[in-house]
C-alpha cells in the first residue's frame, strides 16, 4: 500500500469559505423547475405547490443561494411575464431550450421556494434580447419598497415587503455563439456597465456579477475578461466562472484529473483580474463567481432526440455514478483551494436537470451520487480553508503531467472547534494510506471518517435502489502521539472529522 502525506497549519489559511461558495442553480430548463421543485399535483406538494420530499432534500444540503432562473434562459426572458395572476400570464416559446414556458414559476414563486428552502436568491436579469432598462424596472420591482411604478406593482400582486435580492448577474454566457444576443467583449463590456450604473442606483446594497468566459476552452479566453473588465471593473463585485467535466473517452484517470485544469482556469481569471486592477490603478479585488460547475456528458446524445416544443421535457437528466462524485469531490476540494479568491459558486444545477436530487413525475425522490460530496462540504466545510501541503505518489496524464493520487484540502471552523479533511484517493486499484502530522492540534481528536465508495465505479443510485452509493463510516483511522493515520479505499471520497477534546 503506498504512502500520501499532508500538513496544515492553524496559522496558515487560504482565506475565509464564504458560505456562498456551497451555492446551486435552478434554471426554467427540463425538469428542474417544473415537475421537480414545483408539481402541484404531487401527494407531497405544500399549499403553494412546492414538492416538500424535495425541499427537505435541498434543505438537508444546507443550500446558502440559488441561482435563478437561468443559465441559457435568461437571455430571452422577460421577467414581467412571470408575475401577477397566473391565468393572465403568457405562454412563451424558450428559445434556448426549444421548449414550452408557462410561466406559472416566477420571481414571486421562486423567492417563496427559496425561503422554505432557507436559501437566498442569486437573480439573473436578460442581456440577450434586454438591457439597462428591464434590469432597472426588475430591481425596482423587487427591491424598492414601494411608492412607484414598478414596486408598487409587486405590491399588487400580493407581495408587500421587496425581496431585498442582493446578488443578480449581468445575463449569462454573453460570449457564447448559441446564446440569444450573443455579443462581442466590447459590446457586452459596455452594456454591463451601464446597466450596473442603473442597477446600483435604484438599489446600492446590490452586488453584481460580470459575465466572464463560458469555459476555459472558449478562444477568446482570457481576453474576454481582460476587455469586459476594462470597460466594467469598477461598477461589478465579482466575475463569473463556468465548468463542466465528462468522461466521453472512457479514461477515468484523466477524468479524475480534471480538477487540476479547474484549478489552472480559477488562477488564470483571478491573474486577469489583478492585471486590469493594475492597469486601472484600482484600491478594488475582484471576486469570483464559479457560478456554474458540475460533471454533464451522460444525456448528450438523448437531449439530441427531444421533440420541439415540449412542456418541460426530460433534459439533461444526467444519472450519476460513482466515478462522478470523485470529480464533484475533487472540483469541490478545487474550490476551497481558492477560497482567497472564489467567494460564490453554485453546483449546477439542483434538481433533475444535471443534479444531485432526482424525481419521478407523481413518484419519489432520491440523491444521486454527487449529492454526499456537495453535502458534506456545504454541512463540514465552514470557517476558513487552510493551505494542505500533499506528499503523494503521482500518475502521469497527457494533459495535466504529474497528478497525485491523493487530492485534499483541510478546513477549520474556529467557532464550532473543528478540523475538516477532504480527500480523494484516485488509485483505480488500491487503497491509499494517508498520514498526517497534526502536532500543531494537540488539542484535537478524531471524531468521525466518512466515505463514499463502491467495488462498481459506474454504480448508480436509481428510484428502485436509492442507496446503492452512500457514505458510511470507517474504523480505521487512528491518531496517535499527533500523528493521524487513515486508509483512503481505492477510488473514494473521504471526509475525516476532528473536534476539541
Amino acid at each position: 500500500m503506498q504512502t500520501a502525506r499532508i500538513s496544515f497549519y492553524p496559522d496558515n489559511r487560504i482565506g475565509e469559505i464564504d458560505p456562498r461558495i456551497y451555492g446551486s442553480f435552478i434554471e426554467h430548463l427540463g425538469r428542474a423547475v417544473y415537475n421537480g421543485i414545483y408539481e402541484p399535483e404531487h401527494p407531497t406538494a405544500d399549499e403553494d405547490g412546492f414538492r416538500r420530499d424535495v425541499l427537505d432534500f435541498v434543505r438537508e444540503l444546507r443550500v446558502p443561494i440559488v441561482r435563478y432562473p437561468g443559465g441559457n434562459f435568461v437571455s430571452g426572458y422577460n421577467w414581467e411575464d412571470g408575475v401577477g395572476p397566473r391565468d393572465q400570464r403568457p405562454r412563451r416559446l424558450d428559445l434556448a431550450w426549444r421548449s414550452l414556458e408557462t410561466n406559472a414559476v416566477g420571481v414571486n414563486e421562486f423567492a417563496a421556494w427559496a425561503r422554505k428552502a432557507n436559501s437566498e436568491v442569486m437573480m439573473a436579469v436578460n442581456f440577450g434580447t434586454r438591457g439597462i432598462d428591464a434590469a432597472r424596472e426588475f430591481v425596482e420591482y423587487c427591491n424598492h419598497r414601494g411608492g412607484t411604478k414598478w414596486s408598487d406593482l409587486r405590491i399588487s400582486h400580493g407581495i408587500r415587503e421587496p425581496h431585498r435580492f442582493q446578488l443578480w448577474n449581468l445575463g449569462n454566457e454573453m460570449d457564447g455563439p448559441w446564446q440569444v444576443g450573443a455579443k462581442t467583449a466590447d459590446e457586452y463590456g459596455r452594456l454591463a456597465c451601464e446597466t450596473a450604473k442603473v442597477m446600483k442606483a435604484v438599489d446600492e446594497s446590490i452586488e453584481l456579477v460580470a459575465c466572464g468566459s463560458s469555459a476555459r476552452t472558449m478562444d477568446t479566453f482570457p481576453q474576454w475578461e481582460a476587455t469586459v473588465l476594462d470597460h466594467c471593473y469598477e461598477r461589478v463585485d465579482y466575475i463569473s466562472l463556468h465548468q463542466y467535466f465528462g468522461n466521453r473517452t472512457g479514461d477515468t484517470r484523466h477524468f479524475l484529473a480534471e480538477s487540476v485544469g479547474m484549478e489552472d482556469f480559477i488562477k488564470t481569471v483571478a491573474a486577469t483580474c489583478d492585471f486590469i486592477k493594475a492597469k486601472k490603478r484600482s484600491k478594488k479585488t475582484l471576486m469570483l463567481s464559479f457560478d456554474e460547475w458540475n460533471v454533464w456528458y451522460h444525456s448528450n446524445a438523448q437531449d439530441r432526440k427531444i421533440e420541439l416544443w415540449q412542456f418541460a421535457p426530460a433534459m439533461l437528466e444526467d444519472i450519476y455514478n460513482l466515478e462522478d462524485a470523485l470529480v464533484v469531490g475533487c472540483m469541490m476540494i478545487a474550490l476551497l483551494k481558492h477560497a482567497d479568491r472564489v467567494k460564490i459558486a453554485c453546483l449546477a444545477q439542483l434538481v433533475n436537470v444535471i443534479a444531485p436530487i432526482m424525481t419521478e413525475n407523481g413518484g419519489s425522490a432520491w440523491r444521486q451520487t454527487i449529492f454526499y460530496p456537495y453535502l458534506h462540504g456545504s454541512v463540514f466545510g465552514r470557517g476558513v480553508a487552510l493551505r494542505t501541503e500533499v506528499s503523494a505518489p503521482c500518475y502521469e496524464d497527457s494533459e495535466f503531467g504529474d497528478v497525485p493520487l491523493l487530492e485534499a484540502v483541510a478546513t477549520f471552523d474556529e467557532a464550532a472547534e473543528t478540523v475538516t479533511i477532504f480527500a480523494v484517493n484516485r488509485d483505480l486499484e488500491n487503497a491509499l494510506r494517508l498520514e498526517a502530522d497534526l502536532r500543531p492540534w494537540p488539542d484535537y481528536r478524531v471524531s468521525e471518517h466518512i466515505v463514499l465508495e463502491h467495488s462498481d465505479k459506474f454504480a448508480t443510485n436509481t428510484a428502485g435502489e436509492p442507496q446503492t452509493v452512500q457514505p458510511h463510516s470507517c474504523c480505521e483511522t487512528a491518531l496517535n502521539d499527533g500523528q493521524l493515520t487513515a486508509i483512503l479505499p481505492k477510488l473514494s471520497w473521504n471526509v475525516v472529522r476532528l473536534s476539541r477534546r
